[in-house]
């Protein structure tokens, strides 16, 4: 019987493996090959770049993406909270006002921090 389980996992090991590899194999196989100067060119948007390609970006803006995330984070966390809330009871009530009172102070700090400025 556990041998059994170790060859459905084998099995479903290479299964996923197969599936990743069978289309880069099929790329390699029927792709077209025409290699120009174009295509190695490098272009952001479809528009060609003049000067130096590499730009420094403000740490700011990765902060207010961090900040985003967690945000979005919490939304997905508040949506099923809010459907089963009926058979939730008190103390999951508690449990989110702890977790929002967390993210709002964490808010709070970026907000004073002045993360949440554009300038």
């Amino acid at each position: 019987m556990v041998a059994y389980n170790y060859v459905f996992v084998g099995l479903l090991l290479l299964t996923a493996i197969g599936f990743a590899l069978a289309p880069l194999a099929l790329v390699a196989l029927i792709a077209p090959r025409k290699r120009s100067l174009a295509k190695g060119d490098t272009y952001e948007c479809g528009v060609k770049t003049h000067g130096e390609t590499w730009v420094r970006f403000r740490i700011q803006y990765y902060i207010y993406a961090i900040m985003f995330v967690v945000f979005d984070v919490e939304t997905v966390f508040l949506y099923p909270w809010a459907v089963a809330y009926g058979g939730l009871g008190t103390f999951a009530l508690v449990e989110m006002v702890v977790f929002l009172a967390l993210l709002s102070a964490g808010l709070a700090y970026a907000w004073a921090k002045g993360v949440l400025r554009w300038v």
